[in-house]
């Protein structure tokens, strides 16, 4: 196979690509035995009709045709690499030529494939480059914060006869009426009072209540059947409950922890609300990095590929807003294109491990088994696409200063190291101590 490029704009390119016969032929055997077991022939079982008699009674045109829908791709992908073009979305292709249909099998497969690409463009230097992100600043009202959430876990619930209010947990029951016809009830329903995933009303109503009251309020249904529509809600309360939180003491550090005195845990809740905004310097530090590598690398977008991303996007709904989708979807891109730069000249590579561990941790995000996405090709091949599109933004923060808003150096080796260089590292120090 040969291929040959014609640039026919700075976006669009032509490949000329020309197979001999020799290296269709065996997808065209393939298509003879296919169809030979496809097709009945007196005096030649199923399966063992000779390519001469398939040829007259079918057509050695829809042999070849086959041969060609089954290996097209393979060819398009392989020009593509021949020519280092990067696609951006799917081909025209149109079939030049084939393979003689009649007589000795001869000839060759010229097809051109005209695809709008991802043009030329240079990366702007990081030399120099300074990025500045938030301050790493922890009060020590975010560590009782923090502490209070731990204390809740360990809280219990206690009866009260006093008037319901915001953070009380009540037990309930309710009756939707629209029209004087009842349309939905619970009963010993748990509810906090300020949750705000109730009906809209249910909190204003619930405060100021005690056991055993009752009340009636209006609202709006915001879901179901009834979506919309005014509603009459008869509410009323079976018990409040307050929680008591455990006193914030050493006694409670060594309940709740692995630690024995308080000071402990607030110093360790500090230190992890430390690590918490570390992890969203570098994401901030990572994020500013790539708007400026996508502002200082100019390039076209091909207008098909954008008009095709932006039908894509906006098909199924109403009134879509085809301004800011095309906005959107040519921010999304342009971040892509360059991404994937920093990626091809920073050498980054994604080993099988990181991939998996990527799908282990999202699938626990999610809640789904981790096979269910690795089944799924496509979603596997973009997610190892981010991740290493990530990896080569890491490699060129690790050569930028990054400072805080103050002035500040700030450090973030830990968040901007390899995991898989790491563990080299860790081997090859193990290897030698032995």
């Amino acid at each position: 196979m040969n291929s040959k490029l014609e640039n026919l704009e700075t976006t669009k390119v032509k490949l000329v690509v020309t197979v001999p016969v020799e290296e269709l032929k065996p997808a065209i055997d393939k298509a003879y035995k296919e169809v030979a077991s496809q097709i009945q022939v007196p005096g030649f079982r199923k399966g063992k009709v000779p390519a001469q008699v398939i040829d007259r009674r079918v057509g050695r045109a829809y042999v070849i045709e086959q041969a060609v829908n089954e290996k097209l791709g393979e060819f398009y992908v392989k020009a593509l690499d021949e020519n280092e073009v990067q696609p951006l979305g799917q081909p025209e292709v149109e079939i030049v030529e084939l393979p003689a249909v009649q007589g000795p099998l001869a000839g060759e497969l010229v097809f051109e494939a005209t695809v709008e690409i991802v043009p030329e463009f240079e990366l702007p230097s990081t030399e120099g480059l300074k990025l500045t992100v938030s301050k790493l600043e922890v009060t020590d009202d975010e560590v009782e914060q923090e502490l209070d959430s731990l204390r809740e876990r360990f809280g219990t619930l206690k009866e009260v006869k006093r008037k319901a209010k915001t953070g009380d947990f009540t037990s309930i029951d309710m009756v939707a009426k629209i029209d004087g016809k009842e349309i939905d009830s619970v009963s010993g329903v748990s509810y906090q009072i300020g949750q705000g995933n109730m009906l809209d009303g249910t909190d204003k109503a619930l405060r100021g209540m005690k056991s055993g009251e009752e009340t009636t309020f209006e609202t709006t249904l915001a879901g179901g059947e009834h979506a919309g529509e005014k509603a009459e809600v008869t509410i009323k309360v079976n018990n409040v409950k307050e929680r008591k939180l455990p006193e914030a003491d050493d006694d409670f550090a060594q309940l709740a922890s692995e630690f024995d005195t308080i000071g402990e845990l607030r110093a360790d809740l500090r230190k992890n609300l430390e690590g918490a905004r570390q992890q969203q310097q570098a994401l901030e530090a990572r994020e500013k990095l790539q708007d400026f590598l996508v502002e200082g690398s100019k390039f076209d977008l091909a207008p098909g590929f954008l008009a095709a991303e932006v039908e894509r996007v906006s098909e199924g709904q109403e009134k879509p807003d085809l301004k800011e989708i095309e906005k959107e979807v040519e921010k999304q891109a342009r971040q892509q294109i360059v991404t994937d730069k920093v990626a091809e000249q920073t050498g980054a590579e994604v080993q099988g491990q990181e991939l998996y561990q990527m799908i282990f941790e999202i699938a626990q995000m999610y809640g789904i088994e981790p096979m269910q996405l690795l089944q799924n090709q496509q979603q596997v091949a973009a997610l190892a696409r981010d991740l290493r599109a990530n990896k080569g933004l890491v490699v060129l923060l690790r050569g930028v200063e990054i400072v805080d808003e103050d002035g500040n150096k700030v450090d973030l080796s830990d968040f901007l190291k390899d995991p898989v260089e790491e563990t080299a590292a860790e081997e090859a120090t193990e290897e030698k101590a032995e």
